[in-house]
């Protein structure tokens, strides 16, 4: 099975007009403004230049203008318009669209949890280990994108609780059905790793990692940590490691039979030299929580150095629009020749 690809997402982040030949704006603005000034000094000098005078001009003022003389103004408007029409359209305006192709390849990654009791122990409070470790793991499926993400729990042995997927609703649920009791008591350490990289060896990711949390050693399980470690790292599989809990003893719950829930100091070994080496074969880091916040950190950090590879490629796509401007010009040239020969047409 193949990591997860995806490509061909396009993205339109803005649409724009813009015109490839704006200085035919510039002239059409100059050609209105000298046309505005010959025609006033035309008329200026036509009225001023009359060969009869009139005393009184009052009786032809009162006449009455037919509907044709009244509209008849509008074939000059016609004519304008159609030329401004036509010199927008030559400037060429167009619609563009920035498109960004986004390409990418997600990584892989199985989850190995520690549910084992030794989890119960509440350092980490007001919560146990097990809870703020089941916390952090959904804050760090949340920041992931395009990753196929499973999960493998274990104690005394080690299954699959949720196989790699992308979708993270599922995966979450799995995470939140975690819990002490689904397996025997113990830490296989060595059998968790080896399942996990089960889930990976087939898997044509470039990037597959295994990020394994524990609190204590390796005491259980027919496979040696660093042999499991060393069979992932024939797979090219990235171990990433955490030991959590703070040093020295712990505070573990325990339900007495007369006074209920008490608790009780007991001490606490993480096997950091075992869990450093199995990071070390593999080209992962290994890390120490020892509080929530330090888990958090942690899986920030993880995050951060495997981070999916996107490629982006953006380009422009382009729709012409100088045509409606170059046919409603058309349309009105038409409109105004067909009035000037028909109901606006001057008689000699």
């Amino acid at each position: 099975m193949s990591g997860l690809e995806f490509s061909g997402l396009h993205l339109n982040l803005f649409d724009f007009t813009e015109f490839t030949v704006p200085a035919w704006l510039i002239f059409i603005l100059g050609a209105v403004i000298v046309g505005l000034m010959i025609w006033y000094g035309l008329n200026r000098r036509r009225f001023k230049s009359a060969a009869v005078t009139y005393s009184d001009i009052r009786i032809v003022s009162r006449a009455a203008r037919s509907s044709r003389q009244r509209f008849r103004g509008v074939l000059p408007i016609l004519r304008i318009l159609a030329v401004v029409l036509f010199v927008v359209a030559f400037a060429r305006p167009r619609s563009g669209t920035e498109v960004r192709e986004m390409t990418s390849e997600g990584v892989d990654i199985m989850l190995a949890l520690d549910v084992s009791s030794s989890m119960q122990a509440e350092d980490f409070k007001p919560y146990n280990r097990l809870h703020v470790a089941k916390e952090e793991i959904k804050k760090f499926v949340d920041k992931r994108l395009n990753d196929r993400i499973g999960l493998v729990v274990f104690a005394r042995v080690s299954f699959t609780q949720c196989p790699l997927t992308v979708d993270y609703d599922v995966l979450l649920r799995f995470v939140d059905m975690v819990d002490f009791g689904l397996i025997e008591d113990g830490t296989a350490i060595g059998m968790a790793i080896a399942n996990a990289v089960n889930r990976l060896r087939d898997s044509d990711s470039k990037s597959k990692i295994i990020v394994l949390l524990t609190d204590g050693d390796n005491n259980a399980g027919e496979i040696d940590p660093l042999t499991a470690a060393n069979l992932a790292a024939a797979f090219d599989i990235k171990i990433h490691t955490i030991g959590v809990g703070k040093d020295g003893n712990a505070m573990f719950p325990v339900q007495h039979p007369l006074f209920g829930k008490q608790y009780v100091y007991q001490p606490t070994t993480i096997d950091e030299k075992t869990l450093k080496e199995i990071a070390q074969a593999t080209g992962g880091k290994y890390f120490r929580a020892r509080s929530g916040e330090e888990l958090e950190e942690i899986y920030s950090i993880i995050d951060q150095m495997e981070k999916t590879e996107i490629k982006i490629n953006a380009h422009m796509q382009y729709k012409e629009l100088f045509h409606f401007f170059a046919y409603a010009g058309l349309l009105l040239l038409a409109l105004e020749m067909i009035l000037g020969s028909t109901i606006f047409r001057k008689l000699p």
